[in-house]
């Protein structure tokens, strides 16, 4: 709640500021103040949410982009070069897929698709060229989790940088830079925001060194201002309202998502639960490790593709719509919506999968309608 939001010095004020400005008087050429001359380069307000990010982190320093898309390629620009080659998850979010596939492929880095949960695997699928292993957990929509610490250890024997994408985490249930990673990745569009209102990026670093020995911190401080995709003021501001109460809002997802997950294990028309907090999903153990608890998000395998495309258009409580972790509860088909980028590849979704953002809703509200929702529908095989 307070880092980056001390009571400003000169009228006490409790909120930082929203500071609009795009350029800044000097004393004198070269004179800044504070270190402040153009706001692509450094603003008052980013500043605030950057350092409350990289102190949620256990960082030494964030940065905050116009989106996590942004923050994304900010990080492949600064470590990568072409005819190096990365490892991704084969259960990676359809954009990042996409980033890869279609946009580093073309600027000759290459990717190769691994079970991130086996680091055996991850361990078979680096070459020589591979220079960052790229990890989600938990992932994006089949809710899959890895061991950061092995990875680490995987990456790190090889000479190759580890990056964690903990979006569904957030700073409150999982810190990856504690557990060995070199970078963590935020879709702060996301928890961090909270509020469905505002699109935003993160990267946290901590010592981390890039090729050539030059910190991993500079090298993303230059690339975020050269390439410039980054956060406006208020969007800034957003998220670092949204991060004071990130804290409380996590406890009442993650407690809604549970009693979700339970009841419809139970339920007669769901073929599977992906959920980490299930004591048989098979990444159980580690998350109980690594996390301080299991998350707001709850994906559900149906009979078939009709079933779950009929689910996703009879929910009244939860909202049709892409995105996640906001106040409001969503529901979504991935293979036909967020993830569609994926399809014909090695990460292509299953069709029968539903994927549920818990809100903060009653619970037993939602439940409900969930109820409502698959009345009447078939029985899936399990």
């Amino acid at each position: 709640m307070h880092a980056g939001s001390e009571p400003d010095p000169r009228t006490g004020a409790v909120v930082p500021a929203v500071h609009v400005a795009t350029t800044y008087a000097q004393d004198g050429v070269g004179g800044l103040r504070a270190g402040y001359e153009y706001s692509r380069s450094a603003n008052p307000t980013r500043d605030a949410l950057q350092e409350c990010l990289a102190a949620l982190e256990g960082g030494t320093a964030g940065f905050a982009f116009a989106s996590g898309l942004a923050a994304e390629d900010a990080l492949l620009r600064a470590v990568l070069e072409p005819g190096d080659h990365v490892v991704i998850p084969d259960d990676a979010y359809g954009g990042t897929f996409r980033l890869f596939a279609k946009v580093a492929a073309r600027w000759g880095v290459e990717h190769t698709a691994a079970d991130l949960s086996d680091p055996a695997a991850v361990a078979a699928a680096m070459t020589d060229r591979t220079r960052l292993v790229w990890c989600e957990t938990p992932t994006n929509p089949l809710l899959g989790v890895a061991d950061v610490a092995a990875l680490a250890r995987t990456a790190h024997e090889r000479g190759a940088l580890l990056a964690v994408d903990s979006t569904f985490a957030t700073p409150y249930l999982q810190q990856p830079l504690s557990l060995g990673a070199d970078v963590v990745v935020h879709s702060t569009t996301k928890y961090c925001g909270g509020h469905s209102d505002v699109v935003g990026g993160a990267l946290v670093v901590g010592d981390a060194t890039a090729r050539g020995g030059e910190p991993l911190a500079e090298l993303l401080a230059f690339h975020q201002n050269a390439m410039g995709a980054v956060a406006g003021p208020f969007d800034a501001w957003l998220v670092l309202r949204g991060l004071k109460t990130l804290a409380v809002r996590m406890e009442r997802h993650c407690d809604s998502a549970e009693r979700v997950a339970a009841h419809l294990r139970e339920h007669p028309a769901v073929r599977e639960v992906l959920y980490p907090g299930l004591a048989d999903h098979p990444g159980h153990d580690v998350a109980a490790r690594q996390m301080r608890r299991f998350g707001g998000m709850v994906s559900v395998r149906l009979a078939d593709e009709a079933a779950a495309v009929a689910m996703c258009g009879r929910t009244r409580v939860f909202t049709l719509a892409e995105s996640l972790g906001g106040v409001e509860s969503l529901v979504e088909h991935p293979a036909r919506m967020t993830h569609a980028s994926a399809a014909g590849s090695p990460l292509e979704v299953p069709a029968d999968l539903v994927r549920l953002s818990v809100g903060l809703e009653e619970v037993e509200d939602l439940i409900a309608d969930l109820d409502r929702a698959l009345e009447g529908a078939a029985p899936a095989p399990r």
